[in-house]
Order: C-alpha cells, then sequence, then structure tokens
C-alpha cells in the first residue's frame, strides 16, 4: 500500500452560468489557477462540486473539460460514492476511470448502516474497482461516523484503499488513525480549519475546499506543516483563519463560490436547494480579500 495522495488536494467547485448550466469556461480557468499555484490534486464531484445535483451527463462533460484542461499535469481524483452499494459498482464499472489517479468514496449517507454494514459496502466497492480508493468519513452530511476501527480495518484489509478523507472534525479521531494506520495508508484531512494540527501530528495533507480558492498562500501552509515547520505554517494558519471560517458559516459550496467570485474566477450562481451567499456574507469575504491582498 502507497498512498500517492500527499499536500494540497482541492474538491473543485462545479461553476454555473447564471442560468444554471456548466460555466466550462470558468471551470477551465479554475483549474489552470490552481495548477500555477501550488496544488498537488484535484477532486472532482465531491460536495463541493454540487455532485448532488450533478447529472450524469455533465459529470462526464466536468471530467472531459478538467481533463483537457489539465493535460496531465496533475493527478485527478472522481468522486464515485452512495447509499446504494450496487449503484455505486455499477457506475465504478461504467466509468472510464483511465484519467483518474484513485476515486473518493463517501461512506454511505441516509440509510444510516451499522459499522458491519459499511465494510460490507466498501469491501464491495474495493473487489469492484481497478484503481486507488479513498474513503470518505464525513458525518456531518452522512448521519453516521465511521469509525477509526472500521477505517483502519479497511486499510489493513485492501491493497487499493489507499487513504481516508477524514472530516469529522474530530482532532481524538484524527489521532486515532494516525497512531493505529497501517504502514503507507494515508490520512488525509477534510477539516481546513484542522489540517495543520493533522499534518504536525503526521497526516498527509488535505482535501481542500478554500485551498482553490488561495492555492499559493494555502499550498504553502501544507507544504510547511508536512516539514514540521510549525512556526512558518501557523503565520499562514492565523492569516486564513477567518475566511477559512467565513466560508463555512452558510453553506458549501456558497461560501467558496462567493470568495472565486471575488477573485473573478466563476459567478456565485448555486443549484437549490442551495441558495448563493448573502449579501452580509460577501461583504465580509470582499474585506477580507481586499485586506489579504494588501498584506
Amino acid at each position: 500500500m502507497n498512498n500517492p495522495f500527499l499536500g494540497t488536494g482541492i474538491a473543485i467547485v462545479t461553476p454555473f452560468k447564471n442560468d444554471g448550466s456548466v460555466d466550462h469556461h470558468s471551470l477551465a480557468n479554475i483549474v489552470e489557477y490552481n495548477i500555477e499555484n501550488g496544488t498537488n490534486y484535484i477532486v472532482i464531484s465531491g460536495t463541493t462540486g454540487e455532485s448532488a445535483t450533478i447529472t450524469a451527463k455533465e459529470k462526464e462533460e466536468i471530467i472531459k473539460t478538467i481533463s483537457e484542461t489539465n493535460k496531465g499535469r496533475l493527478p485527478l481524483v472522481l468522486g464515485i460514492g452512495g447509499n446504494d452499494t450496487a449503484k455505486v459498482i455499477q457506475e465504478i464499472q461504467n466509468t472510464d476511470l483511465s484519467a483518474f489517479t484513485g476515486i473518493l468514496s463517501v461512506s454511505p449517507y441516509y440509510s444510516k448502516p451499522t459499522q458491519e454494514g459499511v465494510y460490507q459496502h466498501f469491501k464491495a466497492i474495493a473487489e469492484a474497482c481497478p484503481i486507488s480508493i479513498i474513503l470518505y468519513n464525513v458525518p456531518g452530511r452522512t448521519a453516521s461516523n465511521m469509525s477509526p476501527e472500521t477505517t483502519l480495518r479497511l486499510a489493513k484489509d485492501f491493497e487499493n484503499i489507499v487513504a481516508v478523507k477524514e472530516a469529522g472534525n474530530s482532532m481524538s479521531q484524527y489521532l486515532h488513525l494516525l497512531r493505529d494506520k497501517p504502514e503507507g495508508f494515508g490520512i488525509i484531512s477534510g477539516d481546513d480549519d484542522l489540517v495543520l494540527g493533522v499534518l504536525l501530528a503526521g497526516g498527509d495533507g488535505v482535501i481542500s475546499v478554500i485551498g482553490q480558492a488561495l492555492p499559493k498562500a494555502f499550498s504553502k501552509m501544507i507544504d510547511l506543516g508536512r516539514a514540521g515547520k510549525a512556526k512558518e505554517a501557523y503565520a499562514i494558519h492565523f492569516s486564513l483563519m477567518e475566511i477559512t471560517s467565513l466560508i463555512f458559516s452558510e453553506n458549501n459550496p456558497s461560501g467558496v463560490k462567493a470568495v472565486l467570485q471575488g477573485l473573478n474566477l466563476c459567478g456565485d450562481t448555486v443549484r437549490l436547494p442551495l441558495v448563493p451567499a448573502t449579501d452580509s456574507l460577501k461583504e465580509k469575504i470582499r474585506s477580507f480579500l481586499t485586506a489579504f491582498k494588501n498584506k
């Protein structure tokens, strides 16, 4: 087992035009902006990409735009997950995965399976998937925590399960995973606010939301954290604390889209049931960006 997903990964947004259609021009610009500013890999069709409201055809077109823009420069990860195990396996089998280094697969949501159910779900996926798998634990959205014991059991039993994106917002859960993980298994933070502490404890990196908007500063912080340079890394962390908090204060990805809009990278349109950031949040974001640019 060898986790290839190190450093700064981004959970890329899906930009939309005012009419709600996918804005492929802006999507390509965001990809290029991240490649030029230190991002290490790109995750397509995750929560931040509004995967719940993207059609299968749109997903194909998004993959095409990102792949053609990327031109093999960064590793790509594709979100394929759900709470119907058979459907997840069917999508894996029906998708051309040749452009991808791995998939990101979320722990089953809504159904609230037992830990044995979570294990059997990912066992079936691991046996069907021809490329590397990053498990994704995000109990705030799934209503079910994948315990460290279940994650580590999967890590030890399946060679192609190479990492977990842990987003339980629990430092003690990260530390449990870091203490007991098998050699080569990756612990990736899904919590932008906790990632530096995770790195300094031995974590591998992050799949970030805010990282795609401020990739130069964010990826530098990640690199410093991975090198154990706590003082320098925390200086950047402190400078990003306000914006990291702001983008999650209403909903994700409305917050980060407001930041990207402020940077002239895309519009702020989201699909219902999400709504754009409020004017008051946008004003706070604008103020932060102005101050940050002038530092």
